[in-house]
C-alpha cells in the first residue's frame, strides 16, 4: 500500500499539465487496459467478482451474469473482458459502438 508521500509523487508525475489539449487514443488506451490484466494474470488470479462487487466496483452486465451465478470462485476469477467483443471493438475502433454499464473500454472512449 502506497503511503501519503508515494500517493502524491505517483500524482504529481502522472498529472497532466493543463496546457496539453491531446490524449491518448481510446483503442491506444483500451490495449495498454488489456495487456496489464494479462501480465496481471501471469502473478496469480484476479480478485472475483465478488470481491470486486463488495469492494464497491461495478461489473458490467456479462460479469453481473457471472457474479450471481451459483459457481465457484474460480469461475469468478477470469479476465471476461478478454472474449467480450467491447474489448475488441475498444481495441480498433477509436469511438466503439459500446455502450454497456461499468465497461472498462468504454470508460476510455470517454476520457
Amino acid at each position: 500500500m502506497l503511503d501519503a508521500n508515494e500517493d502524491r509523487e505517483f500524482s504529481r508525475i502522472f498529472a497532466e499539465p493543463e496546457d496539453v489539449q491531446e490524449r491518448a487514443p481510446s483503442s491506444l488506451k483500451a490495449r495498454l487496459y488489456t495487456a496489464l490484466v494479462r501480465e496481471q494474470q501471469t502473478t496469480g488470479s484476479l480478485a472475483s467478482l465478488d470481491a470486486t462487487v463488495s469492494a464497491g466496483r461495478g461489473v458490467c452486465v456479462f460479469e453481473k451474469l457471472v457474479q450471481i451465478a451459483p459457481v465457484g470462485d474460480q469461475a469468478k476469477t477470469p479476465f471476461f473482458c478478454g472474449v467480450c467483443h467491447a474489448r475488441i471493438l475498444g481495441e480498433h475502433l477509436e469511438n466503439p459502438p459500446i455502450f454497456w454499464s461499468n465497461c472498462p473500454y468504454v470508460a476510455f472512449k470517454k476520457s
